[in-house]
């Protein structure tokens, strides 16, 4: 009975948001990452060690892969990832975000091909499916924008909006990544949006190193990688999601885990 009040009482994604700052050690990672570029996949890094991660966790705790649409909460029948991508490191470089269809049963290494080919795809394109729906509303003049924005919202609260924009639209999906640490600075508390439906937003930062006395009186130097996520607490409550989180982490710290697929996959209770 809560769970399904409360949409009503925290009706923005802003009212409904938790932020958790977190941090994982990060060496079985890192060799993780050196054995699967030795393997042949030369642009694994840490972006697909935290989402195959992630993939993992959902299925076994699918609950986090919830949605809410019209202030009912939804299970969402597969996984779409989300990351901003630059087509090269520079002020001048135009920006967009591709999504990735990921499945509970994917490896690291279905995450990463997956990954490659929607990136590779954009930057060998000159204009995507996104760019081009985003270039499209540029040419709405700003009152009748308001407008359409506002029929946009009314079809997404019914779930009357059309799938091809939901399967384009940077709100629409299970998870948002973004690499601060690609750009050299801390993870950074991301918003969620009120529109659409994506209810969980994740940053990891840049790699650290401290050292730390070990009991017996020498010293270790130790490699950290920060995170930060906000959550759409509606979904699920409080118990489930520290589960999910703890999760999580057992996957970072285990990373071999995520070379087969689960043995089995949980389904969700709605």
């Amino acid at each position: 009975p809560m769970a399904k009040v409360s949409p009503f009482i925290m009706v923005s994604r802003q009212d409904a948001s938790n932020r958790l700052q977190d941090v994982v050690r990060a060496e079985a990672a890192e060799e993780y990452i050196r054995r699967k570029k030795a393997e042949g996949l030369t642009g694994f890094n840490m972006m697909h060690v935290l989402m195959a991660a992630y993939v993992r966790t959902v299925s076994q705790r699918p609950g986090i892969n919830r949605f809410l649409r019209g202030q009912r909460v939804y299970r969402r029948n597969g996984i779409e990832a989300l990351i901003a991508v630059k087509k090269e490191m520079s002020l001048e470089s135009p920006d967009t975000c591709i999504k990735i269809a990921l499945a509970p049963t994917d490896t690291a290494q279905d995450v990463y091909e997956a990954f490659e080919k929607e990136i590779r795809d954009y930057r060998e394109e000159p204009a995507g499916a996104f760019d081009s729906a985003a270039k499209a509303f540029n040419y709405i003049p700003a009152l009748l924008m308001k407008f359409v924005v506002w029929l946009l919202k009314i079809l997404d609260y019914l779930g009357w909006l059309p799938r091809f924009l939901t399967k384009l639209s940077p709100f629409h999906g299970s998870i948002f990544v973004t690499s601060m640490g690609s750009l050299g600075v801390p993870a950074i508390y991301h918003h969620l949006y009120d529109f659409g439906n994506l209810p969980i937003f994740l940053a990891f930062g840049t790699k650290r190193k401290t050292c730390e006395m070990r009991p017996d009186g020498s010293v270790e130097e130790c490699h950290y990688i920060d995170y930060t996520i906000t959550m759409d607490e509606r979904i699920c409550d409080g118990y489930y999601y520290a589960s999910a989180i703890k999760m999580f982490k057992y996957y970072l710290r285990h990373p071999d885990l995520l070379d087969v697929p689960p043995e089995t996959v949980v389904d969700d209770i709605y």
